[in-house]
């Protein structure tokens, strides 16, 4: 599960289906910041990812690192790149999607798109192949707002396959959304860190 660690940070690669903090209620304490915790009880998580979304995380060694990590992710010196298997024949090479969003409170955790109210978001996307009648796509948010990946590739028309939320949940056993790289500078080192983590589809 560890990818990367040292005396300041660690990353690990969570398995999708497993939350990253703890929610709500007695049946929700199991996550990945906990089952880190037991080994490295000075871990505390930076960013999250969706329960149904795999891939890395990245954990601070202490409440000054956290700081530091967490204002290279609010002045966007980290990236962060994920692999997505999304409906239909995505045609363009590469591309942006600029889409504000906002979160659809009646229907929460649901996020959705508004014009007038939403706050900006935007995505990168690179097209890796398709298959039959699906697409693998490398997807950079260059914001992080809640299931930005999610709901900008249904609103395009091109849902990643397994979302419950925004797409089919029949068409696959899981979300297929991996957050597969991240890159940054190492806040005591100075150097670059480029870790890396395949996707399990």
């Amino acid at each position: 599960m560890l990818i990367h660690l040292d005396e300041a940070l660690l990353v690990a690669n969570k398995p999708a289906g497993l939350l990253a903090v703890p929610g709500r209620g007695e049946d929700k304490q199991d996550c990945l910041s906990a089952r880190i915790q037991k080994e490295f009880p000075d871990a505390l998580i930076v960013h999250r990812l969706d329960m149904a979304t795999s891939g890395l995380i990245l954990f601070a060694r202490g409440a000054k690192m956290q700081r530091e990590l967490s204002l290279l992710f609010q002045d966007r010196l980290v990236s962060k790149r994920y692999v997505a298997v999304v409906a239909g024949r995505v045609e363009q090479e590469a591309g942006e999607i600029d889409l504000p969003l906002i979160c659809d409170w009646p229907n929460r955790p649901l996020q959705k798109v508004d014009h007038d109210l939403g706050k900006p978001s935007l995505t990168r996307y690179r097209l890796l192949n398709h298959d039959n009648d699906t697409t693998r796509i490398e997807l950079e948010p260059v914001t992080g707002r809640t299931h930005q990946l999610r709901i900008h590739m249904a609103a395009i028309g091109h849902p990643i396959l397994g979302d419950v939320f925004y797409g089919d949940a029949a068409s696959a056993p899981r979300l297929l959304l991996h957050a597969c790289s991240l890159d940054f500078v190492h806040p005591l080192s100075g150097e670059q860190l480029s870790l890396a983590s395949e996707a399990p589809f």
